[in-house]
């Protein structure tokens, strides 16, 4: 089974990768279809809160079928999940998953926005979301999206009126929406994105609903659907030849760091969205109900619409090129058109469309795929007409010049034209890191300087190219951002953003480093260049019970992208103690602490990412026993490299190598997050781990989801999951067992080692257990009845079994102290005097 999962990963990765490389080029079918959704002016939001929450089913059919212009409007960018394809989270998990969206809404022909919503993990109650999050503030960025999309209609994901039986960001989503339906028309409200859009009133709001929230089928067949619409969703596109379902599937499997990774569903389904507010639908069962959504609906849009119904009625798939002169002038009608919003949005359907016609080609490609402020840059710009139709490239126009570049130029049919360019990148470029990184976020929010970008799902790019051309005497001007294009011998052609970048970025070795007695630790400084030349010199900041030696240490870097690496000497204080280090280059007396972190998976286009370059130290109050720890990797957590920073010596184990000879030499063995969940192969291993524990041996069990666990026998006794969860960090920690040599030894757990974690408590704590367990630890959210298995140790002839829920995976990377006290404690188990757990 788990072949054929990952056989349609490949699969899927390699019908979407070259679509996430390349720029689209559409064939005669897309061509026709980009007509018929061109011939339709009506729009619809889809709101929910995190990437995955979409239903791409409903969103494939309003793009694909009804044609109408759809959105996604995800309130966060899913920064507070788990990565099941690699180590990043937090917000490097929220560039990717932002990426996944993105390559979904290229298949299911959407379109992508979002708040500035931090997702700072699961929320069991919206008033507890709503306290994190600024209310106000991410109600203004459902306003401006819809201000700006201006939909039609809008349908939420989730239900307002449900608060506390599902995610508080879910039902937060819901209600947030529903008010925005009646503030975006009010122009007393939130009056300062009126410098950038109009208000605008939606026709009627709609909560994609069904037997889910009902409890079973059975109560959802007997429920009244009076107020409900419901449509075939398992439509069949011939100009595809896939059905809604597949190209869904197609789209939600984009979310492969979230293991969406699915297999595609034919036939007949039936979707249903429930009514809420705005025109009543008096019987109809169109969600567009007394709207025009024909060309009708404009002033002027009449002839245009006739000439291109026309279009659409007779479509030439042998030779779209055809049609060129009844574009144009729609084209040309177009442009005189007063409604600015449908103006602008049309504009850019038909150009597409126009350029796909003719067959143009027009790229420009820079020598280099990222180049710093003040820097040259060699551009190779691309001209080719591949139709009969008579074009002309006038000029061109770099966006880092004020003048055009002349070229009156006839472009013969299927004659290339190339052109080198060399561009100096203005001083005041901004950079083209995720544009909500670029100022430290609050807990529930990210800052965003520029109100224009708000809700964007990516930065705008800084350097492009306008072909100014002449087609059949029209004038049109397509704009083309430059890439980079370059090749690998076994991947062929391979495209990447370009992007602008610091002259300058300074990483050091690990995140956190843990010093677990007072004597020094060399800690390595990577400075990377952005341009050619770069000299200066490197130093730390850090706290101020701690040294460090050298002071500063010179950096002369000749090439680009070339790094210099030095060594820092870092002596802790004598007693407990955590600060912040930075490495802080000094280039010609400017400071740059960013460093560069670069994200390539084939199914998103490669991602080069700026954070601020911190890591964390901490002079830990430690003791442990045993040194050799065997370690069973789940869903990409960072505790293996977290465990070395204390002294552990960890070996990975493979499943395949899971044996009773290969476990016997080990201190203890942990099992990493989720990976009940994900590795087929401990079904068979399980027996093995067991005896392990049964002979003298030491297994830590982490966290894994009550859902989809590979084995019946977790554990040697009776374990019973729960999505029990405690999600305030700061919740009260109350020690069950004081005595208890977990908690004791060898180092003494007290509610100090408790403080200062980050995102939660735990998740997905066994509510049953047999009594062979011993609990050691209870908490719980506000309101909550005490939880009790988040921490459960039992013995197992010679050894020991512990099962954790504790989040320990968050909260080592941010190197909280207690953690490592407590998760040491359970390495050494057995390990005292007595070579024994008492329960």
């Amino acid at each position: 089974m788990r072949q054929i999962k990952l056989y349609l990963c490949i699969l899927l990765g390699s019908l979407v990768s070259l679509q996430a490389q390349q720029p689209k080029k559409l064939n005669s079918s897309e061509i026709y279809e980009a007509i018929q959704k061109l011939n339709v002016l009506g729009s619809v939001l889809y709101v929910a809160a995190h990437p995955d929450d979409e239903n791409t089913r409903l969103i494939s059919y309003m793009s694909n079928q009804v044609k109408a212009r759809t959105a996604y409007l995800s309130l966060t960018r899913g920064d507070g999940g788990q990565n099941l394809i690699g180590p990043e989270i937090r917000e490097l998990l929220g560039v990717i998953r932002t990426q996944e969206l993105l390559a979904a809404r290229r298949i299911d022909g959407g379109e992508q926005r979002f708040t500035r919503a931090n997702d700072f993990g699961y929320s069991k109650h919206p008033d507890e979301t709503l306290s994190i999050w600024n209310k106000d503030l991410v109600l203004a960025d459902v306003v401006w999206a819809i201000r700006n999309f201006k939909p039609d209609v809008i349908i939420n994901r989730f239900d307002h009126r449900t608060p506390g039986r599902t995610h508080g960001h879910h039902t937060s989503s819901a209600m947030l929406s529903l008010e925005a339906f009646d503030l975006a028309n009010d122009n007393s409200k939130y009056p300062s994105q009126l410098q950038y859009t109009d208000i605008w009133q939606p026709k009627r709001i709609f909560f994609n609903t069904s037997w889910w929230f009902y409890g079973s089928q059975e109560k959802f067949e007997e429920a009244d659907k009076s107020n409900m619409l419901n449509f075939d969703i398992g439509v069949y596109y011939p100009s595809k030849g896939l059905s809604n379902n597949e190209v869904a599937a197609l789209a939600s499997s984009q979310h492969l760091c979230q293991g969406f990774g699915r297999l595609s569903q034919r036939g007949t389904q039936q979707e249903y969205i429930e009514f809420l507010k705005g025109e009543p639908l008096d019987g109809n069962n169109s969600v567009f109900a007394g709207i025009d959504t024909s060309w009708n609906r404009i002033e002027g849009g009449n002839a245009i619409g006739s000439i291109l119904k026309k279009v659409e009625e007779n479509f030439n798939f042998k030779n779209p090129a055809f049609h060129l002169p009844q574009l144009l002038q729609a084209y040309r009608l177009l442009q005189n058109v007063k409604n600015d919003h449908w103006k602008t949005i049309k504009t850019k359907e038909l150009l597409t469309i126009i350029e796909a016609c003719a067959g143009l080609y027009l790229e420009a490609s820079a020598n280099t795929p990222h180049a710093a402020p003040n820097s040259t840059v060699s551009l190779t710009i691309e001209a080719l007409n591949r139709s009969s139709a008579d074009i002309n490239l006038i000029s061109y126009k770099l966006s880092t010049l004020k003048t055009d570049i002349s070229k009156q130029i006839d472009m013969s049919e299927n004659q290339k034209f190339n052109f080198n360019e060399g561009i100096t990148i203005p001083k005041n470029s901004h950079y083209t890191t995720p544009y909500w990184l670029n100022k430290k976020s609050t807990l529930g929010m990210y800052h965003v300087d520029n109100p224009e970008w708000i809700g964007k799902p990516e930065t705008p790019r800084a350097v492009s190219v306008d072909f100014n051309l002449n087609i059949e005497g029209t004038p049109i001007t397509i704009t083309k951002p430059v890439v980079y294009r370059y090749s690998k011998p076994d991947k062929g052609e391979l495209y990447r953003p370009f992007e602008i970048i610091p002259e300058v970025t300074a990483s050091i070795s690990d995140k956190v480093f843990i010093f677990d007695n007072d004597h020094q630790k060399d800690i390595e400084v990577t400075v990377k260049s952005g341009r050619d030349a770069v000299e200066g010199y490197v130093q730390l900041a850090y706290p101020n019970d701690w040294n460090v030696y050298p002071e500063k240490q010179k950096i002369e870097i000749v090439n680009k992208g070339d790094i210099q690496k030095v060594i820092f000497s870092v002596y802790p204080p004598k007693g407990q103690s955590e600060g912040l280090i930075t490495p802080m280059v000094n280039i010609n007396g400017t400071y740059y602490t960013d460093e560069l972190i670069e994200i390539d998976y084939s199914h998103i286009p490669h991602q080069t990412v700026l954070m601020p370059s911190v890591s964390k130290v901490v002079r830990l109050d430690i003791d442990k026993r045993g040194n050799n720890i065997g370690y069973i990797e789940g869903a990409g957590d960072v505790v293996p490299e977290s465990l070395r920073q204390i002294g552990y010596n960890v070996t990975i184990i493979k499943p395949e190598q899971i044996s009773t000879d290969n476990l016997v030499n080990f201190d203890a063995i942990v099992v990493g997050i989720r990976a009940y969940n994900i590795l087929d192969e401990l079904k068979f291993k399980q027996n093995f781990l067991l005896d392990y524990v049964k002979e003298g041996g030491n297994l830590i069990v982490q966290y894994n989801t009550s859902r989809g666990i590979k084995t019946e026998n977790i554990a040697p006794y009776d374990l019973q999951l729960s999505r029990d969860r405690v999600t305030d960090e700061g919740a009260e920690v109350t020690i069950l067992q004081p005595n208890h040599p977990l908690l004791n030894y060898p180092n003494k757990i007290t509610s100090q080692d408790f403080e200062g974690w980050v995102q939660e408590r735990g998740l997905y704590f066994p509510n049953q257990w047999s009594e062979e367990f011993t609990s050691l630890l209870a908490m719980n959210d506000k309101g909550e009845t005490s939880k009790e298995g988040s921490l459960l140790v039992a013995k197992y002839g010679k050894g020991n079994y512990i099962y954790t829920g504790l989040s320990f995976f968050r909260e080592f990377p941010a190197g909280v102290s207690g953690a490592y006290r407590l998760f040491a404690n359970l390495l050494s188990a057995g390990k005292d005097d007595t070579n024994t757990l008492k329960n």
